[in-house]
């Protein structure tokens, strides 16, 4: 699939318009949902206009990625930013909070087919020598959205109006749709195949129970041992192994677990979902080390991670100019190894540390994760052919997303184990300290980040209050070293190879 090679620049901004919509609606509703449930009451069910964009995004990728494969992925890119545009509509009209979580999930649907596409249509529209910078740029737009989506929920939410959240993607997603419908051709021919849609169907199940168990477990009205979570972890383990023993037999199998013959792909894949839990627990629970601890005035998770986007941003955009030149392996062993040693210095912070020893390890952290978001990318797609780019893109995607998901519910629990237990270590014996903890939720580290909330806390309890969160804190970071060792570990299994056009030639040649 080319497109021409003077409409390449036009079909680029519309993939990144499409990416940038996509990846950042998971954040952007974060800083506004408190508007949102005052405007439209529901406060039990709020969790679930988050949650049901990101189920129905995740669910969808792997499905999209192939059918893009099987017929064409222009077509499934302009459904994405279709069913996108009309979730987005939708959103904005809803009257309660049930109708909100409804239409997220339509917009989830249509975020499922742009982001792992656009990356495959990248890769299959542009000249080799172009694919790595590009991956950078890309990587660093699909970085960057986690960190600037809550700032500009809460700007527009405090400037306009919520509602413009989901407004704004009306204008992004048209010009998206018209570089895309007019200006990007396709020219590779695809075979009609039978579509797995028992493979389909396990997926789907599987991972919504999944993503539901990990979103909604721990929340007051379920709690990780009660019979609605435990059956959602059951019910998704027996679709997963279904899917897995359907998939073995499938003549076109939604993930085909062939593809993780090559070590390339498997270690990249690897890769991204450790490395994607590691980054995400840092993105959570710094800006929470910063007001909580340090007392910072920051109102959103944006200005506060700007440190660490540009640290993401420079080793994103390097590596992806290198990807021609340096094998894949010789990329990611450095950069993820920063990555453990931003990890390890997490761990060394403290109430005594300056903001200024924050800022710097937010920025090894950001170096470290860079390569990931590009080079990755690269990697996962290279030496496969052009009828399987969309199915290897997607998984990757996926495995990404599920990685972060994951880190965020396993890192928020040890989190909150450790705040619960060194609180009651330091009010033990503490008659007053215990009265003024029971009307606090020290589940939730945000509980005690308002000013609103400190002014009536005496100084020593709050003292002890945030030496228990630094600690706690820090204590998580421990913890989240394991992922980015174990996605370095990866990075030495990996083959050596890197982007070569005569590589890809003889790859395409022998799948025809």
């Amino acid at each position: 699939m080319k497109a021409e090679r003077k409409h390449v620049g036009i079909v680029i901004a519309g993939l990144l318009l499409g990416i940038l919509m996509a990846s950042m609606d998971n954040s952007i509703v974060t800083t506004a949902m408190g508007t949102i449930v005052h405007d439209l009451g529901g406060m039990d069910k709020f969790v679930w206009v988050t949650s049901a964009y990101m189920v129905a995004e995740m669910a969808g990728m792997p499905i999209f990625g192939k059918l893009s494969d099987m017929y064409g992925r222009k077509k499934f890119f302009i459904f994405g930013i279709i069913t996108f545009i009309i979730g987005s509509i939708l959103c904005g009209t809803a009257d309660s909070i049930t109708e909100l979580s409804i239409y997220r999930a339509i917009q989830g649907i249509g975020g499922g087919a742009l982001v792992p596409i656009a990356f495959t249509i990248m890769y299959d529209a542009v000249p080799l020598e172009s694919r790595g910078k590009l991956g950078g740029l890309f990587g660093s737009v699909f970085g960057m959205s986690s960190i600037f989506g809550p700032m500009l929920g809460a700007y527009i939410t405090d400037y306009i109006n919520w509602k413009w959240i989901f407004y704004i993607n009306l204008p992004l997603g048209l010009i998206a749709f018209v570089m895309i419908a007019f200006f990007y051709k396709e020219s590779v021919e695809h075979s009609n195949q039978k579509i797995d849609w028992g493979g389909a169907f396990t997926l789907v199940a599987g991972i919504i129970c999944l993503m539901f168990a990990l979103e909604l477990g721990g929340k007051p009205n379920y709690a990780w041992d009660s019979a609605r979570i435990l059956g959602l972890f059951a019910g998704s383990s027996v679709m997963l192994i279904s899917f897995v023993l359907i998939e073995r037999k499938a003549a076109e199998p939604i993930i085909s677990f062939n593809m993780f013959r090559k070590r390339l792909y498997l270690t990249s894949n690897a890769m991204a979902m450790f490395s994607g839990a590691a980054y995400m627990t840092a993105t959570v629970f710094i800006p929470i080390f910063i007001q909580g601890v340090l007392g910072g005035n920051a109102t959103n998770a944006g200005l506060v991670l700007l440190p660490m986007m540009l640290g993401t941003v420079v080793t994103a955009t390097g590596t992806g100019f290198l990807n021609t030149k340096i094998t894949f392996r010789s990329l990611m062993i450095p950069t993820l190894a920063v990555l453990v040693v931003g990890n390890v210095l997490l761990t060394t912070l403290g109430v005594d540390s300056s903001r200024f020893i924050v800022t710097v390890f937010m920025i090894i952290m950001g170096i470290g994760i860079g390569a990931s978001f590009s080079v990755l990318g690269n990697a996962a797609i290279y030496s496969f052919s052009p009828r399987e780019r969309g199915s290897a893109s997607a998984t990757l995607n996926f495995l990404r997303s599920l990685g972060m998901t994951t880190g965020i519910t396993v890192f928020g629990i040890i989190q909150s184990h450790a705040m619960t237990n060194k609180i009651k270590d330091a009010f033990a014996g503490s008659e007053d300290g215990g009265t003024m903890l029971a009307n606090l939720d020290l589940s939730d580290p945000r509980a005690i980040l308002t000013p609103e909330t400190r002014e009536q806390i005496p100084k020593d309890v709050l003292d002890k209050i945030v030496s228990a969160l630094s600690s706690s804190i820090t204590y998580t970071f421990l913890w989240a070293i394991i992922p980015s060792v174990l996605a370095l570990a990866f990075a030495f299994f990996m083959s050596r190879e890197k982007l070569d056009a005569m590589v890809e030639s003889s790859e395409y040649s022998s799948s025809h």
